[in-house]
């Protein structure tokens, strides 16, 4: 019998597939026999693509307000035997706006068993078409589905539990400072924070308690707050316990959060974490934290918070107490006794219980009150503990934290050091050992530390995997230097507040910012001598500006007075020319520099002389550009930079060249670039590049039926290859793994591939991390690109290797070759052979430059399919002399002499403050050799997210408007997981931070949408689109088609046939 509720129709396909659509793919239904009660179930097949699925148009039963329960019965079967997502979707169709996706649940399901698919949607304008669809198992998989039903959300069908049972009872209601806490009263006292709430009433037939529903959440933060300003004083400790669950799109488990918000009149409001729990649906979890705080804000709020976007969050009950007694029947007066909330993860991180809770790692620890003869004296507190008799580099003070410490919770590490003499790097390392016996060691942070004072220790660390142990440790200095620790602590991590926009007061951009640049009064007025040099004017440099700065400013008609700065009489490579521009650099602004430069004769000038625009930002050298001078012309230099922190000194100043060489500077220019403007251009030539005309011609329908037919058109993913860098811990983290899975086709491994990583001593191979990683990208269909065969930088490779003979050293190269690239003959489709050839010369200056081209001609014997490529930093941005376009292509030529099967070129993309003129002048430099161009290591870096978008925004518009560069990889996305600090895209706990927002937008504009009518019945309708996957849907008078194509890459007309 129907289940007259279920507004789906034919939700158990006991009428074969009406009124059902597969969406760019095929669908049949197989009935059950007559022995079963089972109406059969429907298999979706012939999937090319992720999101290829079965769906239905609910539009007629569905109302805007209203929750919906949605439950799918749902398996897969096909040639793999791993497990696959499938995942519920509702699709929202506008004609004057994008169309919007609604994600309603996932499940993991396998060829073994039948799973359910259960969440919740809403919707809060009614859309002109709302469809539902299920998708998700990876391509070539089919897709089952038994049963789907759809049905206005009204029942209760949560657990108790003991524990839960026990927290609604926790506290007398008169000792509870919240008001109603038990939504007895509905939603009375509590207020939803940029979201909606509900309150679902006891039911006798469910027998269950009221409880509070806080849906349409767009993120993490949004929940349900209270106000308890006049319920509280300031140092009293307050215990938290509330019964909460999820609802809606949830794998396992979602974290919730109690946050304390202390506002402050004229101050920043400052916000406390009181505890967490992991909630998953069906089940109510126990949410438990503390809380104190100091001096009088003007308003304290409570609330719940945490979920990711898109999941419900339902709270039960929630009590606050106060630890201290009677306190409701004394005067509520600051409490100066009162202990503040204890979140700390290290034991007696003070040593107040002398070493209890602390032991040595190879090394042996002891107590002092001082040392040297009363000289080493604690920091702070009573004492401080020394690691003694260190036997290796690893050995220090440790604290084993298994117990207490969470996966996927941002932990902050802070200690004090000192050395017991010299002066050496001290860093804190994480070793965690999983279940599966892998072990990992993870970096927190290292400072510089000397015998003379106590230096600061601080990093964070977060685990993605659960730990079988783990413990914290100092390390670094080598063996017989003892460490000194004056405490050490590990607690978690306040999450620091958003990133605003920053204001820019009154600037012009493409304003020369230096003072007396063109010399036209033939004076130095606005230059004085850094050092002992002597500056005069001279004449005779090029009268126009440089090439760059026309380019950028986009003029041709600005002249220069031909006369230059002459700095001589250097006695350092520091010295020259220099002025102060303090007042005109604005914050968070891009600077581009520009100049024209030149070196004399003297100091037997012999070698390339290095010539560097440079700044003093409060003493701190800042690059603007660098570049090789090695003959009597003039060179450009270029280059950028930006300040983002406000300084109260900033010096100009251009050095480089060796002492008693002279220095010439002409036409300097320094000014603000706009990348917006930049942008606009950008668009059109990816239009060009990018984009192609396409007539699709539909067949198969008689002409009456195809007139007037209207026509969707959807991209689902462009050919530009996008990627990403991953570890293998990254693939232990399943937010980590959503977020790349959704956004990136492409991976290449951080270090599991290296040669120091598989071999890291001789004869003891670690290929395990790199085959269960290339096992994660074949499973979801992810080129890999295979980073690195070799790194020509000697401070890369591992000591037994350094230590090798020249022999010994070419067979160890030879089977290097040999291992990978046979075990992985196919997996790859590029490698980089030999990293950084520019910066390096381990291999060359051991086995001469043939060595390096043999290693190129051997990669391509073993693995031919394989695109073979270099790779380098500092290319794009005029940072490195050693780095240059025109280095990196005279290295390509000399290789190709050789004989070495070049492929590719590799720029890493470590960029700061880019530039795009600069790029794109690289890229077409680099052009010129005929070989694809990839970014292979982009990242970019800010402290401000609007500008870290702004940076990354230029790079991939730079990379996708050029018609040479064939791909982009970003050297990672998540915090705590990137080699460069500011550079990420997604915070650690899976938050999509600012300049994420603006990759996801740079994504979207990637694709094309299209909609229109068949004006005749030829079937005929034309678009320009982007290279890349399509799907079609063609609505007639007599009912719909699907069909999915593809826009090849190329630049002519297109015809499409499609076929119905």
């Amino acid at each position: 019998m129907a289940d007259s509720s279920n507004i789906v129709m034919n939700g158990d396909f006991s009428d074969g597939l009406e009124p059902w659509y597969p969406n760019g793919c095929q669908a049949f239904v197989v009935s059950s026999d007559s022995s079963s009660s089972d109406s059969g179930y429907a298999v979706v097949t012939n999937r090319k693509e992720t999101w290829q699925g079965l769906e239905q148009d609910i539009t007629p039963q569905v109302s805007p307000g209203v929750t919906y329960t949605v439950s799918a019965c749902v398996g897969v079967s096909g040639p793999f035997h791993e497990s696959s997502q499938v995942l519920a979707t509702v699709r929202l169709e506008r004609d004057d706006s994008p169309t919007e996706y609604l994600f309603i649940g996932k499940a993991i399901a396998s060829r073994d068993e039948w799973v359910d698919v259960e969440g919740t949607f809403s919707i809060k304008n009614m859309p002109d078409r709302v469809v539902i669809y299920l998708e998700g198992p990876a391509p070539g998989k089919d897709l089952l589905i038994r049963s789907v039903t759809v049905k206005d959300s009204t029942s209760c069908d949560f657990l108790e539990t003991e524990e839960n049972i026990a927290a609604s009872r926790g506290f007398p209601p008169a000792l509870n400072i919240i008001e109603n806490h038990d939504f007895s009263d509905g939603l009375c006292s509590w207020h939803s924070n940029s979201c909606d709430s509900f309150v679902v009433g006891s039911n006798n037939e469910c027998n269950s308690e009221s409880y509070a529903v806080v849906n349409n959440r767009s993120e993490t933060w949004q929940g349900l707050e209270q106000d308890i300003t006049d319920r509280v004083s300031p140092g009293c400790s307050y215990k938290v316990s509330a019964s909460v669950s999820v609802w809606g799109p949830v794998v396992k488990s979602a974290q919730v959060l109690a946050t304390l918000k202390l506002e402050h009149h004229g101050s920043e409001t400052e916000f406390k974490l009181i505890g967490k729990t992991y909630a998953s649906k069906d089940t109510w979890k126990t949410l438990e934290g503390t809380f104190v705080f100091s001096g009088r804000p003007d308003r304290v709020v409570f609330f719940l918070e945490g979920p990711p976007p898109g999941v419900d969050l339902l709270i039960k009950s929630v009590t606050i107490h106060c630890e201290n007694n009677n306190q409701f029947e004394r005067s509520r007066d600051f409490c100066p006794s009162a202990p503040e909330a204890d979140h700390h993860i290290f034991l007696n991180s003070s040593f107040s219980d002398g070493l209890n809770h602390w032991s040595g790692r190879g090394c042996n620890l002891m107590l002092h009150e001082s040392l040297a003869d009363g000289r080493i004296l604690p920091h702070s507190g009573t004492c401080f503990a020394s690691a003694t008799e260190r036997t290796h580099k690893w050995s220090g003070i440790e604290q084993d934290i298994t117990e207490r410490v969470q996966r996927k919770l941002i932990y902050e590490a802070s200690s004090v050091v000192r050395l017991s003499h010299s002066h050496h790097t001290v860093q804190a390392t994480l070793y965690v050992q999983y279940l599966d016996q892998r072990e990992e060691y993870i970096g927190i942070s290292s400072v510089e530390a000397n015998h003379d004072d106590w230096v600061k220790l601080k990093g964070k660390f977060l685990l993605n995997g659960s730990p079988a142990r783990a413990v914290v440790y100092i390390e670094g200095p080598p063996p017989g230097i003892d460490v000194f620790v004056d405490h050490f602590e590990v607690k978690p991590a306040e999450k620091p507040p958003r990133s605003r926009r920053p204001y820019i007061e009154s600037h012009v951009f493409g304003m020369n910012i230096v003072s007396n640049s063109h010399l036209t009064d033939g004076s130095v007025e606005g230059w004085f001598p850094l050092g002992d040099c002597h500056l005069s004017v001279g004449e005779g440099s090029p009268q126009i500006l440089p090439p760059m700065a026309r380019h950028s400013l986009r003029t041709t008609h600005e002249y220069l007075s031909g006369r230059y700065v002459l700095a001589t009489n250097r006695s350092g490579t520091w010295m020259g020319p220099a002025q102060m521009i303090t007042d005109k650099v604005k914050l968070f602004l891009t600077y581009q520099v520009s100049a024209w430069v030149k070196v004399g004769s003297g100091g037997g000038l012999t070698c390339p002389q290095d010539v560097n625009i440079a700044l003093s930002v409060d003493g701190k050298w800042v690059n603007g550009g660098k570049v090789e001078v090695k003959d009597g012309d003039w060179h450009e230099v270029v280059g950028s930079f930006r300040i983002e922190k406000q300084a109260r000194e900033v010096m100009l100043h251009v050095q480089g060249p060796s002492p008693g060489v002279d220095l010439m500077v002409a036409g300097l220019q320094i000014f603000a670039v706009d990348h917006k403007a930049r942008l606009s251009y950008l668009r059109g030539q990816a239009d060009m590049v990018r984009k192609r005309n396409v007539r699709l011609k539909v067949t198969g329908l008689d002409p009456d039926e195809l007139s007037g037919a209207t026509v969707k058109i959807r991209q689902t993913s462009n050919s530009f290859p996008l990627g990403s860098c991953i570890s293998r811990s990254n693939i232990d983290n399943e937010d980590f793994v959503e977020f790349f899975l959704n956004n990136f086709k492409w991976a290449v491994f951080g270090n599991e591939l290296k040669w120091a990583w598989t071999e890291p001593e001789q004869g003891s191979f670690n290929y395990r991390d790199a085959d269960e990683m290339l096992a994660f990208c074949e499973t979801y269909n992810i080129q890999t690109r295979g980073h690195c065969i070799f790194w020509e930088v000697e401070s890369a490779i591992q000591p037994w290797v350094q230590q090798l003979s020249e022999h010994t050293l070419e067979a160890a190269v030879e089977n290097r070759l040999t291992d990978l690239l046979t075990r992985y003959n196919g997996k790859f489709r590029h490698y980089d052979v030999n990293n950084e050839m520019l910066h390096g010369s381990f291999y060359r200056d051991r086995l001469g430059f043939d060595a390096r081209a043999k290693m190129f001609r051997t990669a391509h014997e073993l693995d031919p399919l394989a695109t073979l490529f270099l790779n380098e930093y500092h290319i794009e941005d005029g940072f490195d002399s050693r780095s240059s376009p025109e280095k990196y292509i005279k290295l390509v030529h000399k290789l190709q002499r050789k004989g070495a099967p070049v492929g590719g070129i590799g720029i890493q993309g470590h960029i700061t403050s880019p530039v795009g003129h600069i790029v794109r002048s690289a890229l077409d430099k680099l052009s010129t050799l005929g070989l694809p161009i990839w970014f292979t290591e982009l990242d970019v870096s800010s402290v401000n997210e609007h500008v870290r978008g702004d940076d990354l925004e230029v790079m991939l518009w730079e990379a996708f408007a050029h018609p040479a560069v064939e791909g982009v990889m970003l050297w990672g996305f998540w915090e705590l997981f990137m080699s460069r600090e500011h550079a990420h895209l997604v915070d650690a706990d899976g938050e999509v931070n600012e300049a994420g927002k603006r990759f996801l937008e740079i994504k979207r504009e990637w694709l094309t949408f299209v909609e229109g009518v068949i004006e005749d019945g030829e079937g005929g309708f034309e678009f320009r689109g982007c290279h890349g996957s399509y799907v079609v849907e063609v609505v007639t008078s007599e009912g719909k088609y699907v069909k999915n194509f593809v826009v090849e890459k190329g630049n002519s007309p297109v015809d499409v046939v499609i076929d119905l």
